[in-house]
């Protein structure tokens, strides 16, 4: 089974603190749909671009891409 990677992008002077507050959220999704989730997390692609981000079993993916609308994804590799 592929591994996936749900990126949710922010932009901006405000990104880091923004992607930081939005992997709270993507936690609690995690927590209270009771998921297995291979890892949540935030990166800095630069200064103005962070991202907040889910690797999970493609098998589990389509239902949380329509709950939760990442604005991309990816191929996971788990050495990140």
């Amino acid at each position: 089974m592929r591994k996936l990677k749900l990126i949710w992008d922010f932009k901006g002077p405000h990104a880091k603190q923004t992607a930081a507050h939005h992997l709270i959220h993507l936690d609690e999704y995690v927590l209270a749909n009771k998921l297995e989730v291979l890892k949540t997390g935030v990166e800095a692609i630069s200064d103005m671009h962070h991202i907040a981000f889910m690797a999970l079993d493609e098998s589990i993916m389509l239902p949380v891409r329509d709950a939760l609308k990442p604005h991309r994804g990816q191929l996971w590799e788990s050495n990140l």
